[in-house]
């Protein structure tokens, strides 16, 4: 908790080859294996129990090249996904899953180690031009296949450094920035890919002239608009979206070691996260880290059940208590499990200065609906009660895409205001532009976001194959990391002239 560095446990070598052992032991190679079902296991489809198989008879460059194929990026998915593979594996029925992630993570760690991952730019490239919008997974992975099948690709990206939320918003804790995820992007720009940063396209940035300078268009955007709390006091001084706070003491950190003063710092700070999810642990485990007093985490929602609920049979996602890192962290510092469940915030309490000071919030409780539909939850009289403040971070999750690339390409868009293209076609209403991760299908698991990629690179692909290649197959293609006003100036007009 006093530093930045990874939490994930590193076991001595000998008890991690025991651990992985047994554990590629118990996958049962199953008749049906649901952990690769993609629909309640793995998105992506993962060949888990061929290289479990694999791993277990000593065979590692074979289960990488296993896990590869269906996975571009399984040291993220390692680390950050919640694992619904093993919320499916079959032997989860009556006893504990086998420990499919610690699996995964550790094929491609080891991998990273015996350096077998070296660049592979493709042999042959077809001379068309693919632009894609968004540097997180989705729009990598959509990046790395369609770079893989010989297309000249180019990332925009509106932060200054590559990787979207598993950058700036997944913090150092649980996934590294500069030994994992900045690894994997300098690979790929080894193999070809061109990655432009501090690209905001849709307001510095003409999505136009982008797509003029392309044969196809992938929007991989995110969804990076937050849920607000519109509340009285919500524009005093204090209160922060959780993703405003990640993101600063990311780039702080990754910048000057946490010393250029731009985190936003919750040290002597009594800290309310409103919010669970990965999110909230997050804030949670930021805020501990920063040296908050306290640490407090509001939950509209009931305290799961310790087992499986009747209404949540296997092989679905279990939605049982757990205890996540920040959880585990804030209950050894400050003495308890830092969730309050079933509590509405009512409004946040001005000091007369401007800052806030406290909240009053007020306990409710969930009633089924009596025509059937979701349940709703009614205030419990009398439960009102004031708690004190310094900070609050809004973690209820996102509601989707920014309108500005939308209003600004035309593209049409759903009653959420998603980008409107169909699963498994990935198209937009604009001939040759398609659409991929949150921006497509809302909110979700990095692993869906890396399957997202790979459908819409796919489908980009095939329409592709009707198009003439508005460059010399034989050019050389070069990747790299470079920011939008070099690119601009030095690129981006050669291309529109070219077109």
């Amino acid at each position: 908790m006093a530093d930045w560095g990874e939490v994930h446990a590193h076991l001595p070598a000998e008890q991690h080859a025991q651990l992985l052992n047994t554990q590629s032991a118990r996958c049962m190679d199953c008749g049906t294996p649901y952990c690769l079902n993609r629909t309640t296991g793995c998105p992506l489809g993962n060949l888990i129990p061929e290289w479990n198989a694999l791993v277990w008879q000593g065979r590692w460059r074979e289960a990488l090249d296993r896990l590869l194929e269906t996975n571009n990026f399984p040291e993220f998915t390692g680390r950050v996904c919640p694992a619904p593979c093993e919320g499916s594996c079959v032997l989860g029925i009556n006893q504990n899953p086998v420990t499919i992630k610690t699996m995964e993570v550790s094929i491609i760690d080891k991998a990273w180690e015996e350096g077998w991952m070296v660049p592979r730019p493709p042999a042959v490239r077809t001379g068309k031009r693919v632009s894609i919008i968004g540097g997180g997974p989705a729009g990598l992975a959509a990046a790395d296949q369609l770079n893989k099948a010989g297309h000249t690709v180019t990332l925009y990206e509106r932060a200054d450094r590559i990787g979207g939320l598993m950058m700036y918003g997944v913090p150092n804790m649980k996934t590294d920035k500069e030994g994992i995820v900045q690894r994997r992007v300098d690979l790929m720009a080894a193999e070809g890919v061109q990655f432009v940063t501090s690209a905001h396209i849709g307001r510095e940035v003409d999505v136009r002239d982008i797509r003029a300078s392309s044969d196809a268009l992938i929007l991989a955007a995110g969804a990076t608009k937050p849920r607000d709390l519109p509340i009285e006091g919500r524009s005093l001084k204090g209160v922060h979206f959780a993703m405003e706070f990640l993101a600063a003491n990311t780039k702080s950190l990754l910048d000057s070691g946490l010393e250029d003063g731009k985190a936003i710092s919750a040290k002597g700070k009594t800290v309310v996260v409103i919010g669970g999810g990965d999110t909230g642990t997050d804030c949670i485990g930021t805020s501990v880290r920063h040296g908050a007093t306290n640490v407090i985490n509001l939950e509209l929602m009931p305290q799961p059940p310790a087992t499986r609920a009747a209404s949540n049979p296997w092989p679905y996602y279990p939605r049982v208590f757990k205890v996540d890192y920040g959880h585990a962290e804030a209950a050894a510092k400050y003495g308890a499990d830092p969730r309050v469940y079933e509590v509405l915030t009512k409004r946040f309490i001005d000091d007369g200065q401007g800052n806030l000071k406290g909240l009053e919030i007020v306990s409710v409780e969930w009633q089924p609906a009596t025509a059937g539909g979701p349940p709703k939850f009614v205030e419990v009289p009398g439960s009102n009660r004031i708690i004190e403040a310094d900070m609050v971070l809004l973690a209820m999750g996102f509601l989707g895409p920014e309108a500005t690339l939308a209003e600004a390409l035309g593209v049409e868009t759903d009653p959420r205001s998603n980008f409107k293209a169909e699963y498994g076609q990935f198209a937009t209403s604009m001939d040759g532009v398609f659409a991929a991760g949150d921006c497509r299908r809302g909110q979700s698991l990095v692993v869906w976001a890396i399957a997202e990629g790979r459908g819409a690179a796919a489908a980009t692909d095939k329409f592709l194959a009707g198009v003439e290649p508005s460059t010399d197959a034989r050019q050389e293609v070069v990747g790299g990391i470079i920011p939008w006003k070099e690119y601009s100036q030095k690129v981006m007009g050669q291309q529109l002239v070219a077109v």
